[in-house]
């Protein structure tokens, strides 16, 4: 990877990072709008960005308190390519 490529990366890794922002007060969130799929969905998209967020500071979480369950964790599953759903079969060159 060259040196522009790499600030482009970077410079991207902070940009979306930057979006992750969460509260003290849980309780609001806990008996407010409850998230399903789509939401499951979004969350497991953003995951890596929220859990690099979540080292260095305590108020951002993964996952949301206040889901429907199943279908908040399927979601959450698709999103964040569980079981290698979005992985390729082969990178390397094929062997004879």
């Amino acid at each position: 990877m060259n040196t522009k490529s790499g600030l482009v990366v970077l410079v991207l890794f902070l940009f979306l990072v930057s979006c992750a922002r969460s509260t003290n007060n849980l309780e609001p969130c806990i008996s407010g709008h409850i998230y399903g799929f789509w939401g499951g969905l979004w969350h497991g998209l953003i995951a890596p960005f929220d859990l690099l967020a979540s080292l260095f500071d305590k108020e951002v979480y993964m996952y949301a308190p206040n889901n429907n369950g199943g279908w908040y964790a399927l979601g959450f599953l698709f999103g964040s390519g569980g079981w290698g759903l979005l992985a390729s079969k082969s990178t390397g060159k094929k062997r004879r």
